[in-house]
This record gives C-alpha cells, structure tokens and sequence, in this order.
C-alpha cells in the first residue's frame, strides 16, 4: 500500500528542504509546495459524481455540475502535520479539517491522546498528515484513533519515510495507502530519518 510520488518538481523541492541553511519561511513555503503536488497523486482514484446541479459555460451549454464522491476531511498531527494541511487545502478548498494531538506516555508506552477536533462528516475520505514516517509510531497511533471513532477510509500523507517506519505501519495497518514524496535510507540512533531533513516541526516553526 506504499506510493512513491516520483516527480521532478517534487524532488527539486524536497532537496531544498534538506539543506540545513533553508530558513523556516522557505522552508514552510516548500512543504506547502510539495502537499500540493502530492495531493493529485493522493486523490487520483477519487470518483466524481454529478450534484444534481446544472451549471451554464459561456457558450450557452448546460452541463451537470460535479462534486466529489466522498467529503475530504484533512488530519494533520500536531504539531508538524500542521506544515502540509494548508497544501492540500490549497487544491481542495472544500475539505474539512480535524486536528490530533498524541504522545506517548513513558511508563506504560501506549499513546495517548491529548487533543481530537474531528468535523462531524458523513463517511468521509480521511487524510491523515505527517512530515516524518520516523519509527511509524505517530502515524500507526493517529490513524488507530480514526478508526476506533468510526471512520473507515483512511489515507496517509507524508513527505519522508524511513524503511522502518514503513514495514511498522504497513504491518498494523496493511489497509491504509501510504503515500511518501521520498523513502530514504534509515534511521540513527536517535530515531532520526537519514539523509533525512531534521526535526520537521522544529523547522517549520522556527524553534530550533
């Protein structure tokens, strides 16, 4: 269920990103970038339906008005997943947007859940948005808790992924398509995806 986005203007950006002299502004501006790109491949498989609306060219012509099959409801992981939510929205103005907050707590390890704000959709089409697939664990947690509440298509955005976090999330949720602009070459040992591009969020939001 893994996707590769190979595409030029993708990987010129990305390169950019990992330059570590890359200040947060062009930093945020190319992940915005880059979410945009990725979100035609993301939705690609999407089924248009007409909305029972006509709508009149400037010829004259009336032809049915479409809509997407499924509402889009976009889930960025606080706090870095926030950095491509806006991307997305750019293509698609009409998603909705939910937010998760997780962390893991160090006696017992199990996630838990700090902040879930989810628009109240029926059967919608979930995107659920995270730079890093690190080790897998935010995004096997995140995308545990949109299924425990009920929704039942779900999608994974991220921008890098290590192969650990890759075979981790494919194992727990071999169901949910996976969608990476680069898979890289592993992790450190501090859990850090090498060549990698550095702590996503401390990036983002300037608080290196």
């Amino acid at each position: 269920m893994l996707h590769l986005v190979n595409h030029p203007l993708i990987t010129m950006k990305l390169n950019k990103m990992r330059d570590e002299k890359t200040n947060s502004k062009d930093f945020r501006t190319l992940l915005d970038e880059i979410s945009s790109l990725m979100t035609y491949e993301v939705f690609k498989d999407v089924n248009l339906v007409t909305s029972g609306k006509k709508i009149k060219t400037p010829t004259g012509c009336e032809i049915d008005k479409l809509k997407l099959e499924n509402d889009i409801v976009i889930v960025p992981i606080l706090r870095a997943g926030m950095g491509m939510s806006n991307g997305v929205v750019n293509m698609l103005p009409t998603a909705r947007i939910g937010h998760i907050g997780l962390y893991r707590d160090e006696t017992t390890l199990k996630p838990v859940e700090y902040f879930c704000k989810m628009p109240h959709v029926k059967d919608p089409l979930v995107l659920v948005c995270d730079p890093m697939l690190a080790t897998g664990g935010s995004a096997i947690d995140a995308v545990t808790i949109m299924k425990q509440k009920g929704f039942k298509k779900i999608r994974m955005l991220c921008l890098v992924g290590a192969p650990e976090g890759v075979e981790a999330f494919n194992k727990v949720h071999p169901d949910v398509e996976l969608y990476l602009a680069a898979l890289d070459e592993r992790l450190n040992e501090k859990g850090y995806i090498l060549p990698g591009l550095g702590d996503a969020g401390d990036r983002i939001f300037g608080t290196l």
